[in-house]
This record gives structure tokens, sequence and C-alpha cells, in this order.
């Protein structure tokens, strides 16, 4: 049966409104929560994008959710050598509760130190060797590593859990899918992809899936869209855009060029609680093990409480 978990977007939040709607998520109910790891919103309007890690330490240390980055780019602007240190200290303040979600990245927050944006298949092999070098950090043992992408020289990790997190990997085309299931412990999707689950199967995954969906619930229609199109009026371009566009600007380049009505169409907007379960129930049919949803705009309490007492009975 699929579990649903609570999706905070910290391009939206401020971190004391993350940690609070994060607080408000078990109140309703939800026992796991995704929570996204960008140095940029992906537009202005959103306003926000706080250090994701030392907002999960204050996570774990008010809540006992269960936690997972989606996603975290292990190969551009922190080395993978410091993401498997804080990974591990995370791990210590929420034992058996934190999930390192990771990904090959978007140009919008790994360019910001100068390095060229290579091509996917680069891209790729860097997360491989990254995740690599992460697990041996996580053994305890005194690593030097010289490989294609990585250089690590006597580095050794004290403060560990009594076991390494899991490592879920983000697929969204078949390479990539491909990958999560030979390197990964999990499949991470934001589309109801029952092909990708099954490309993840057939390529040696086991492990459990996890998929994320955004709504906007408002207490009207015109309001809800107002709010979606503002925040994430790009949502409709898909594609390829969201991992090689460089700048917020950009993606407002994309809002503009699209409409309230596209927007509408692209999200379950207003305060139609079956609406919005038939947008998130494809994830359900595509099997889909655990399943995240995201209350666009400011009103989290609002979006929380209409999730967990009107759309979800009508899921589970």
């Amino acid at each position: 049966m699929t579990e649903f978990g609570y999706f905070l977007s910290d391009e939206e939040l401020s971190p004391p409104e993350i940690v609070r709607s994060a607080q408000a998520a078990q109140a309703a109910g939800f026992d796991r929560i995704w929570i996204s790891d960008h140095y940029h919103p992906w537009q202005s309007s959103q306003g926000q994008s706080p250090f994701v890690w030392s907002v999960l330490g204050a996570i774990a240390a008010t809540t006992e959710l269960r936690m997972t980055t989606a996603v975290t780019c292990p190969t551009f602007r922190i080395h993978p050598a410091i993401l498997a240190q804080v990974t591990e200290t995370v791990a210590t303040l929420a034992p058996g509760r934190f999930t390192f979600g990771v990904g090959s990245g978007e140009a919008l927050n790994e360019h910001i130190l100068g390095d060229a944006w290579p091509p996917v298949s680069s891209r790729h092999a860097r997360l491989e060797e990254a995740i690599e070098v992460i697990r041996q950090l996580w053994t305890g043992d005194t690593v030097t590593h010289g490989g294609r992408y990585f250089t690590v020289h006597n580095a050794k990790i004290f403060s560990r859990p009594d076991s390494p997190p899991p490592i879920y990997v983000s697929g969204f085309g078949e390479q990539a899918t491909q990958l999560a299931g030979r390197v990964g412990d999990g499949w991470m999707s934001v589309r109801p992809d029952a092909e990708g689950l099954r490309t993840y199967r057939d390529n040696g995954g086991k492990g459990r899936t996890q998929a994320g969906v955004k709504i906007c619930w408002a207490p009207t229609m015109k309001e809800a869209v107002e709010t979606a199109h503002q925040r994430w009026g790009f949502e409709g371009a898909g594609g390829q855009a969201a991992q090689d566009l460089p700048t917020w600007q950009s993606f407002e380049a994309l809002n503009d060029a699209s409409s309230p009505q596209a927007t509408a169409n692209a999200i379950a907007c207003g305060p139609d609680a079956e609406h919005a379960a038939n947008a998130i129930r494809p994830y359900l049919d595509a099997g889909f093990d655990e399943v995240y949803i995201s209350q666009m705009g400011p009103d989290q309490d609002g979006g929380i409480r209409f999730l967990a007492e009107e759309v979800l009975p009508l899921l589970r």
C-alpha cells in the first residue's frame, strides 16, 4: 500500500517556516517528508532558498519525521567528501529516519562556482563516482581516492550513525533510471512514471520508490490558480529546461510565456478534494511505494489540513 508524505519546497519557505510546516505536517498525521536542496529559487517570486542541511538539523531535533532530500546534487557545488560528513551527521540526529536522495543536478544551482555544465552522460558518470566516494567514507575507514572527477586524501568521518542512510537516486530518463537501479538503494521521480519504475526494476533496482507531486489549495479556485501561476507557472514547460536553464530569470521567462490557465491545466488547483485526489492517483496506479505531496504558496497550514482531512481519505 502506498504511504504518503509531505513535500517541503525550500524555494518558497524561510527556514523557520519550513520547520513549522514540518511540525504541522507531523501533527496532521504525516510521518515523512521530502525537502528540496537548492542554492537558488526557481524564480524570484518564490523568494527563498536556505541551506537545507541546517534546516534538516532543526527538523530532526523537533520532530520524529522520516526525512529525504529531494534531491541533492553531490557533484558540483559541494564535494562528495563534505556531503558524506554532513549526511552522517544528520543520520546521527535522526537515527533510522534519514534517506539521502541524490541526482545529477540542475544548472540553476550547480553553476555557481563557475564549473562548466557538462552533457548528461558526464553528469551521470560524476554522480556514480560521487556515490562511490560517499559510501567509502561512510565505512569509517581512512579514504584516499583518486578518480576521474574527485580526489580525496586521508579523509575519515568520526561522527557516524550505527548504520549509514540509504541512497535513493532520482531518475527522469532511461539512463538515469538505469543508474538508479544499478547503484541506488531506491528510486525517485516527480512523474507518475510506471515505465520508469519498470526500468528501475529491470536494471536491478530492488529498493523502495518515491515520487513527488504538487497541488495548490486555496479557498477559491481563482486564488489557487493565481498563487500557482505566480510561484510555479514555469512547471508546464517540462522537458529538459529544469536541468539546463542556469538562472531564476530564465524560469521567469518561461512563467511569463505561460498563462494562469496553462498552470491550472498542469497543476491541481483549488478547494475540490476530488480534483486533487485525481492528480495524485496516477502515482498510486504507477506503483510507487511512497508519494510526497507539496502545497504551493504561503498557506502551508491550509494545504496540510486539506490534504490530511479531505484528500488522503479519498486515496486510502
